[in-house]
């Protein structure tokens, strides 16, 4: 039984001995992300913002240089590539494992050549050329389900049976990948939360988190942090979701998740830290 995740030049145990939840800080390279757009759009205040997640104990970097919040136009690849790749060959060796946040396969390519540690696509490697891209690497490839696009994607979210959908969706995308030839301790799911959802759809999803591991057999990660659903519950706008976003990162973790994708760090190590002696 699968119980580790090969993560490029790391392994994550997601079962067992030494298992536990990872933390993976958010650096979106975008000016205008939902949550910190063009807060860290130059190269010295990305690298900065990037120490600042390892000092707090960070496990995995994330750079996007595509803002994928609701209504969000699509980027050139040569901007993604100008914005990103500086950014990659700068965290590279700091320590953590280093993601990047992409759907296109060109920057897949030279991403994997830049040494990072996790493709994480919110295509779900569905773009032409994606597999192909990442099969003969050694990075951990994370599949996201998303309902239609970023552009479209939150004006009418509609399933019969959300659950089943995303897994019958995650399901098809693993298959297509192992008859890739692409060892399956390299992949992880992400059911998506925020991404073609509605508030109802996230938490259902959310409380689904153990089935979700336990039908498809792979390691989870989980991503909600200041999202439209942490605001619907608690009211707050997004700046002031922080206590929120670490609640539901738990309640994920609670139920197995093995990576949470957050903005507020160093809150988050805590708050796993205590909850880990707890248990």
């Amino acid at each position: 039984m699968q119980s580790t995740l090969q993560f490029g030049r790391f392994n994550f145990p997601w079962r067992g001995q030494g298992a536990r939840a990872r933390v993976m800080g958010i650096l979106n390279v975008t000016p205008d992300s939902f949550s910190d757009g063009g807060n860290y759009q130059s190269l010295e205040f990305a690298i900065s913002h990037a120490e600042e997640m390892v000092e707090a104990g960070v496990d995995i970097i994330d750079v996007g240089g595509e803002s994928t919040r609701p209504g969000s136009p699509p980027v050139s690849l040569e901007d993604e590539l100008r914005r990103v790749m500086p950014v990659l060959y700068a965290v590279r060796d700091m320590g953590p494992a280093i993601s990047v946040d992409t759907y296109k396969p060109q920057v897949m390519r030279e991403a994997i050549i830049a040494g990072v540690d996790m493709i994480n696509d919110i295509n779900g490697f569905r773009a032409p050329g994606a597999i192909e891209a990442v099969r003969d690497s050694d990075c951990a490839l994370c599949i996201m389900h998303m309902q239609s696009d970023p552009q479209h994607m939150q004006l009418a979210p509609s399933y019969t049976d959300v659950v089943a959908e995303v897994i019958a969706f995650l399901r098809e995308r693993i298959d297509a990948m192992l008859a890739a030839g692409i060892d399956p301790r390299r992949i992880c799911i992400d059911p998506g939360l925020g991404f073609g959802k509605t508030v109802e759809h996230n938490y259902t999803l959310l409380k689904s988190t153990s089935r979700l591991i336990a039908e498809l057999n792979m390691p989870l990660l989980a991503g909600l942090s200041r999202k439209s659903m942490v605001g619907a519950v608690t009211g707050k706008p997004v700046e002031q979701r922080m206590a929120g976003s670490v609640g539901g990162a738990l309640a994920a973790v609670a139920q197995g998740a093995l990576i949470v994708r957050v903005h507020d760090v160093a809150e988050t190590v805590d708050a796993l830290k205590v909850w880990n002696a707890a248990q």
